[in-house]
């Protein structure tokens, strides 16, 4: 930060311990340097400690649940909603994260071209494509205008 001022702006931390997230906030933010945690189930706690938000891959697939945490973030029913949050997340990380956000677009937009994967990636097979349905529509989750993505796809071929 002292070699680059105004280059480096702020950093991701992705280790998944919430003790280096903190760590990093507390020793940084206050400087305007911004940390952002790796995953969606740091972000209240890192909204709350001072931290900017988080850079997460379920962004792809639950964006407006996570961007309305991060707007919402000092709302009674915050808490609710990370709950949320990390229950949907706990559901994908169940799999091979990007097969499975894959597979939940080919699904819900019912585009199923949305499931392939380039190697060395492998999409799911069909006992996991059903667990990952079935979970999550236990939880209610939906891809907002997942629809669209079909249609998108069909105005690209």
């Amino acid at each position: 930060m002292k070699a680059y001022p105004g280059t480096i702006a702020g950093i991701k931390d992705s280790s998944g311990d919430w003790a280096n997230t903190s760590a990093v906030i507390d020793a940084f933010a206050a400087t305007g340097f911004e940390v952002f945690a790796g995953s969606e189930t740091f972000l209240l706690r890192t909204l709350q400690a001072g931290g900017a938000g988080c850079i997460t891959a379920t962004g792809n697939v639950n964006a407006a649940a996570i961007a309305t945490l991060a707007r919402d973030w000092q709302a009674v029913d915050a808490p609710a909603q990370q709950r949320r949050l990390d229950e949907t997340r706990a559901v994908f990380q169940r799999f091979p994260m990007i097969a499975a956000m894959k597979a939940a677009i080919a699904w819900q937009s019912g585009d199923e071209a949305w499931a392939n994967l380039r190697p060395p990636l492998v999409e799911l097979d069909a006992t996991q494509r059903m667990q990952l349905e079935n979970a999550l529509e236990a939880i209610g989750f939906r891809i907002p205008h997942a629809d669209r993505l079909a249609l998108r796809a069909e105005a690209a071929h």
